[in-house]
């Protein structure tokens, strides 16, 4: 297992390689709005999405209410009542609660009930239980198989019981129309449906998330109710800090459209770096644990076409035909591996992918035992069904640059 980590780790170097060539995120790139019904539509195939980190400008600005695409800290629930529960939360390896990685508002405008949608994504942030997701992932007759990263869809129509149907105005002053449930007091993420015996004010999402705050520091805070001043509770839409520190820092993600035909002059060098003069120990010992030229060529794509934005995370791009930037072509998945949609029986598509140089903004530690990943590709059903749950989980497929884990097949 340690030769399987050390393989990742070479790829993730390499990755925060590109970012650290660029002294800034570029911050021209505007978010899509999903609103604009006048918008002509372009009979060539739309550009790829490409989504960058940025800081938002003010404390509001990640709220429900608005819509957001983001990443760390804690989802915006689109519907912030009817949240996932139970084996859902939960990574099926390790029993652990699921940390939030990122959401990406992405409405269809074909149908009134699509005409808000949003994808989350979660994962375990063990690189343990992600290595034994690796096998998990490629069992065809499962019915439901054990994964450490899951992704859920929401959609509303536009006239719904939690928003108004005119678009927000963006001015922090918009306020959803009922609130959501009671959250976690310690990860603020999940489903507040158990309550502190001793204040009973302060709920959580498990018995672990609420151990762990009580001995970070509840305990001598734990009042009784008519002691207390105060409620430790939190709603969905309310911006509260949560009592965990180990959320992954709030990003807010722009969105803009990849021009294949423009390289910047300063990413010129970039572009070779799979040449001999160009490459260092790590980036040949990662070509060197390849086992066929197929993968190496793979890589070479890969890398000239992400270099043209380093600071990318998430590459987005729905439509019939589309297919993920994949890093390798082993451990790629065939059509019978991309599960049909559990909920309508149709098939799924691919939608977006995230790229490990996420890990970099959320400054997680380029070790051995950190997680990391080559990529993240995530699969929703071509339909986008309807139906009575609110959180319907799609299909995610891990790529993981070691090749002893993906030749189990």
């Amino acid at each position: 297992m340690d030769e399987e980590i050390n393989a990742t780790k070479s790829m993730r170097s390499l990755q925060i390689t590109l970012l650290d060539e660029e002294d800034e995120i570029d911050d021209s790139g505007e978010v899509n709005s999903y609103y604009d019904d006048e918008e002509e539509e372009d009979e060539e195939k739309e550009p790829v999405g490409l989504g960058v980190l940025e800081k938002p400008d003010n404390s509001w600005s990640l709220r429900r209410e608005l819509f957001p695409s983001k990443a760390g800290g804690s989802p915006a629930w689109l519907d912030p009542v009817n949240l996932p529960t139970g084996r859902s939360c939960l990574c099926d390896f390790c029993g652990e609660p699921l940390q939030f990685m990122l959401q990406v508002y992405a409405p269809l405008t074909e149908k009134d009930s699509t005409f808000h949608r949003t994808l989350l994504l979660f994962m375990c942030t063990s690189m343990a239980c992600l290595l034994k997701d690796q096998h998990e992932q490629w069992k065809r007759n499962q019915v439901k198989p054990s994964r450490s990263v899951k992704v859920f869809r929401c959609q509303l129509p536009r006239n719904n019981s939690f928003y108004s149907s005119e678009p927000p105005r963006n001015n922090g002053k918009d306020k959803p129309s009922r609130a959501g449930a009671v959250l976690c007091g310690w990860c603020g993420t999940w489903k507040g449906d158990k309550v502190c015996g001793g204040c009973r004010r302060a709920h959580y999402c498990s018995e672990k998330h609420q151990a762990v705050h009580w001995k970070s520091g509840h305990k001598r805070r734990c009042l009784p109710l008519e002691a207390s001043e105060s409620s430790n509770n939190w709603t969905v839409g309310e911006m509260q800090e949560v009592a965990s520190n180990s959320l992954w820092p709030e990003y807010e993600i722009a969105i803009t459209d990849e021009c294949e035909d423009k390289i910047s002059d300063d990413n010129g060098e970039l572009n070779s770096l799979i040449s001999s003069s160009r490459v260092d120990e790590s980036i040949e010992s990662l070509i060197d644990s390849f086992e066929g030229e197929d993968d190496k060529k793979s890589w070479a794509s890969f890398q000239e076409r992400i270099s043209r934005t380093p600071e990318q995370v998430l590459r987005y791009y729905r439509d019939a035909g589309a297919k993920p930037l994949w890093p390798m072509s082993s451990g790629q998945p065939s059509k019978a591996e991309i599960r049909k949609c559990s909920y309508c029986g149709g098939r799924r598509l691919f939608e977006f992918q995230v790229l490990p140089q996420v890990l970099y903004y959320f400054g997680v530690e380029n070790d051995v035992n950190s997680l990391d990943w080559a990529t993240i590709a995530v699969y929703t059903c071509e339909a986008s069904c309807d139906g009575s749950v609110a959180y319907k989980e799609e299909f995610v497929w891990v790529q993981i640059a070691s090749q002893s884990s993906t030749t189990h097949r």
